[in-house]
């Protein structure tokens, strides 16, 4: 498996993420927030993933920007633990909560902690 994090992975259509807002399920481990949906896109790819950080929670676009960088090299290093457990095609939104940045080990702890709640909710709904 490569660990790169492409254009097709990313989640870019307005449609798939106001439906993902509207009927998307939630999994939370402070300070990320995970949205996901089970649905069929046009990708190859078996997960199609955005980085959100409220302007509300983070004041300074430099602060936001660094920390959806972060998100997207935490997502990218460790995608493998969900896109081996699953089999149906997902979309997924990570929304950061904190007010303030987080270190990078903290961070990616805390992505290894919501994947692991993800693949488990799955598990109990049957949905893999």
């Amino acid at each position: 498996m490569k660990f790169t994090l492409g254009k097709d992975e990313k989640l870019k259509s307005r449609t798939l993420i106001e439906q993902l807002f509207s009927q998307g399920k939630r999994v939370k481990s402070f300070p990320i927030q995970l949205i996901y949906l089970q649905i069929d896109h046009p990708s190859e790819f078996p997960v199609k993933v955005g980085f959100s950080v409220p302007k509300r929670v983070v004041k300074l676009a430099v602060d936001r920007n660094r920390i959806k960088r972060m998100m997207r090299e935490v997502y990218r290093k460790n995608k493998y633990l969900i896109s081996e457990n699953i089999k149906e095609p997902y979309i997924f939104m990570f929304i950061f909560t904190a007010k303030d940045e987080l270190k990078y080990t903290d961070l990616e702890e805390t992505f290894k902690k919501v994947f692991t709640k993800f693949l488990s909710k799955i598990e109990e709904d049957g949905q893999n």
